[in-house]
């Protein structure tokens, strides 16, 4: 059966849970759905990924509908988001989708709410409303106040909502255990990417290739990173950690891939820490780009405070580059670390914000080099169905089957 869908996402930025959202609205419309995206405003230096939504044709010729929702904002604005509300609630009502899924917190909670209310105020009982977590907005480096208002927020929602989708087992745990909606309703469908794109490099794009062109030689030992210039993602805790190591070993390279609000302040700390010679800054990289740049690092180094399940850790193991990385949330279902299963690891683990711990995980990689070739290999074939774009459309698919037939 044909569906209409209407995805609701609060920024099309590149980043993870957008990529995730437009794989999705891409899968849907090859199996015959006809497929509409609704999304905020767009800016700043962190990239955008409607070109692709707009440039997006199936074989049949069929586009993804592209809506920009004016008031759809990613902070707190009451009167925005009360526009906002009424603004995709009449978008629901015109388009009369059998679907509609949000992701994201704002977009999650707004866009639910307004499904729900044309929902129980339908004669046909469409749309069914899903939601997919894709990181939590609730966590322990917000303040009491903002968290105590994000959680009652995703209670409010899952009330309004038919199932819950999300990308790790590990928020399912976190979400239930801040009473947020009913074990019933959640299903995880991992994250689903281009997985053809890192298991097979384009001409010109295969790791000495890309080491050549970044300024890398046969020696240097290259710790890579993928993510914005940003709060909590752990830039700092990487030059606080790693500094003294970086001037004791020339070959030390850190490959910084990614842009964002702090890459001033970050690059000035490189500068003033007489690191600049060893840090490799691409700033923003296009998304099909990034496979290309992962295959020229050693180490893909993850010391975020918060994800869902971060993309990138998959990503660098279908390169067949290992991890280290924090603990934080749904990255240990993927960076298997050798202290629980030697025989299955992919990388090494660390406490989130401790610097040391980040040494030690890094210097051990290094150390280590038959290991962590192994490490990679490992991760690669675990990675190559359990992450394909396909297998989370098809995860999709029954989710939405299942709603339908509650509704």
């Amino acid at each position: 059966m044909n569906l209409r869908i209407l995805h609701i996402s609060t920024r099309l930025i590149q980043g993870g849970s957008q990529e995730n959202t437009i794989l999705s609205c891409e899968g849907q419309a090859e199996l015959g759905h006809e497929v509409h995206l609704a999304y905020g405003p767009i800016f700043g230096p962190e990239g955008t990924m409607l070109d692709r939504v707009h440039s997006f044709r199936t074989r049949e010729d069929q586009s993804i509908g592209a809506h920009e929702v004016p008031h759809m904002v990613r902070e707190i604005a009451p009167i925005k988001d009360a526009k906002c509300y009424l603004e995709l609630k009449r978008l629901i009502h015109d388009l009369e989708p059998d679907i509609v899924h949000t992701h994201s917190s704002k977009a999650g909670i707004l866009g639910r709410a307004a499904a729900w209310s044309v929902y129980k105020n339908s004669k046909n009982k469409r749309p069914a409303v899903i939601h997919t977590i894709h990181g939590p907005p609730f966590h322990k480096y917000l303040n009491s106040t903002k968290n105590t208002l994000y959680i009652a927020s995703e209670q409010f929602a899952a009330k309004r909502c038919h199932a819950i989708v999300s990308v790790a087992d590990a928020m399912i745990e976190q979400f239930l255990g801040a009473k947020i909606g009913d074990e019933s309703q959640y299903v995880t469908v991992r994250s689903g990417m281009e997985v053809e794109k890192f298991l097979q490099p384009e001409p010109g794009e295969d790791r000495a290739s890309m080491r050549a062109r970044l300024g890398f030689t046969d020696d240097d030992f290259v710790i890579g990173t993928v993510a914005r210039l940003a709060e909590h993602k752990g830039h700092d805790d990487i030059l606080d950690g790693l500094a003294n190591d970086l001037r004791a070993n020339p070959n030390w390279k850190l490959l910084w891939i990614g842009n964002g609000w702090w890459a001033d302040r970050l690059l000035g700390r490189v500068k003033e820490l007489g690191l600049e010679n060893q840090v490799v800054s691409t700033g923003l990289v296009a998304q099909d780009k990034v496979a290309s740049m992962m295959r020229a690092m050693d180490v893909l180094l993850h010391p975020s405070y918060r994800e869902g399940l971060p993309r990138t850790v998959p990503q660098a193991l279908l390169c067949s580059v290992p991890v280290a990385a924090t603990t934080t949330d749904g990255t240990p279902e993927v960076c298997i670390d050798p202290g629980t299963d030697p025989k299955n690891a992919t990388g090494v683990l660390f406490p989130v914000a401790n610097p040391t711990a980040l040494r030690d995980a890094v210097c051990w990689l290094h150390d280590h080099p038959k290991e962590r070739e192994a490490m990679g290999q490992r991760g690669r074939v675990m990675c190559a169905s359990m992450f394909s774009a396909q297998t989370m459309v098809n995860g999709l698919e029954k989710v939405y089957a299942d709603a339908l037939s509650r509704c």
